[in-house]
């Protein structure tokens, strides 16, 4: 505890009084660990008691290699603190609803809201930092998410092309990362007793744009991985008294707290590295409609279409409602009206199917990790490394053609059987040492 900052203990005595001595004393305790497994997946061996808030949700051991594991890979589940899978649940959105995570690196809230959705509806995921928003993009294809649009933009890029849009929106926003104390100590020396002021600015700037964007009757999550009041209570109080069209919402989740709207998990109460979430509601009702849809992609040409219906028709065990062309790639959009897009870093829309060379399909990778596929070949856990690896795997002489390994049950990825052996299409830019 010695190199907490000072100027962060004074604070933390004014918030906390007599309970600062049990909060300092998680300092001297391990940090916790979270596993989040995608829906229909069973849990993990290594996972631990369930996080009663989350849905899918264990706690992992410290020693876990899970990280590392092929099922990891292929996306069989996300590693991701407990505390921060509390916003997400919160938020709850339904399927078929339009929702938007706003600062949605690397993904962990995102992929949550995703499973809540199950397929259906829009997911808009935006990041507007370049790098962190290809981590976005992988996090989102390696969870098999099929109705997903991944930006790279900021906020007032955003706003005017998505007035009163979506039903729900997640505001998961930059902060002085109090929270990250415990598990990653670095965060200490980078903490100044000036920290949560500026980024309360930025918070609130963050949130006028969403607000913007949320339709009559929709609600929105703010939440921070910080402590301090500043950053938390003061911002949402700041916010509703220049937005009286807002009002906090109450809510409930297993294992938490009763609130006004208003919850902090603190790390002596909640087991986690704390979090501050809290609910607000926009007055009125509405529908968010798109009132002048665009449709984002060109149309596929006679041969194109022919050579990907015959691929799906073939290997595909879901129905899948081919859209076009987008960036080169055939893909697969939800339903969902969009705005004009034009002019906006674009990394992903909707499910990318695969690329059409001449006579010839090529299947994505995203594919093998959304859709059932009908032909699939189990392997063991070292050939699932060995294939991640982008090795050629043997298999007996009758098996033929496109086909997913898999793990478990799960699919990895695509290979091509001929000659006794799985030729690998493992994405070269993912294979592992």
């Amino acid at each position: 505890m010695c190199d907490l900052p000072q100027a962060f203990i004074e604070q933390m005595q004014r918030m906390l009084g007599d309970a600062l001595p049990d909060f300092l004393h998680t300092y001297e305790q391990p940090y916790h660990r979270g596993i989040r497994m995608r829906p229909g997946i069973k849990p993990a061996p290594y996972a631990l008691q369930p996080v009663p808030w989350a849905e899918n949700a264990y706690y992992l051991p410290l020693d876990s290699r899970a990280g590392a594991h092929p099922l990891h890979e292929a996306g069989a589940y996300y590693l991701q603190e407990p505390s921060a899978m509390t916003a997400a649940a919160v938020l709850h959105p339904a399927p078929g609803e339009k929702v938007l995570d706003l600062c949605a690196a690397p993904g962990g809230k995102s992929t949550q809201l995703a499973a809540y959705m199950m397929g259906e509806g829009l997911l808009i995921c935006n990041e507007p930092v370049p790098g962190r928003a290809q981590v976005l993009s992988r996090n989102v294809e390696r969870m098999g998410i099929p109705n997903a649009m991944v930006t790279c933009a900021l906020p007032e890029q955003l706003s005017p092309r998505f007035p009163g849009y979506f039903d729900k929106i997640m505001v998961d926003a930059p902060c002085s990362g109090e929270g990250m104390f415990r598990r990653n100590p670095e965060a200490r020396s980078e903490w100044q007793e000036a920290s949560p002021a500026g980024c309360a600015e930025r918070q609130l700037y963050i949130l006028e744009h969403a607000a913007r964007m949320l339709r009559p009757g929709g609600r929105m999550v703010f939440s921070t991985c910080t402590f301090n009041n500043t950053e938390n209570e003061g911002v949402v109080q700041r916010f509703l008294a220049a937005h009286p069209d807002f009002s906090l919402l109450p809510f409930s989740l297993p294992g938490l707290p009763e609130n006004d709207g208003m919850l902090h998990l603190w790390p002596h109460i909640v087991p986690g590295e704390g979090h501050f979430v809290a609910l607000l509601q926009k007055d009125g009702d509405g529908q968010g409609d798109c009132k002048k849809p665009v449709f984002p992609c060109q149309s596929l040409g006679k041969q194109e279409a022919k050579v990907t219906q015959a691929f799906l028709a073939e290997h595909i065990c879901c129905p899948l409602s081919v859209s076009g062309l987008f960036l080169g790639h055939v893909i697969a959009l939800p339903a969902t009206p969009l705005p004009d897009l034009k002019g906006l870093r674009i990394l992903r829309l909707g499910l990318q199917l695969g690329d059409v060379k001449g006579k010839i399909f090529q299947p994505d990778h995203a594919l093998s990790l959304s859709c059932p596929v009908r032909y699939t070949f189990p392997v063991s856990e070292e050939e699932a490394a060995l294939y991640q690896n982008g090795q050629v795997l043997p298999c007996p002489d009758h098996v033929k053609g496109w086909l997913c390994p898999t793990l478990d049950g799960v699919q990895l990825g695509w290979g091509k059987a001929s000659q006794n052996q799985i030729k690998n299409h493992y994405p070269k830019g993912l294979r592992k040492p």
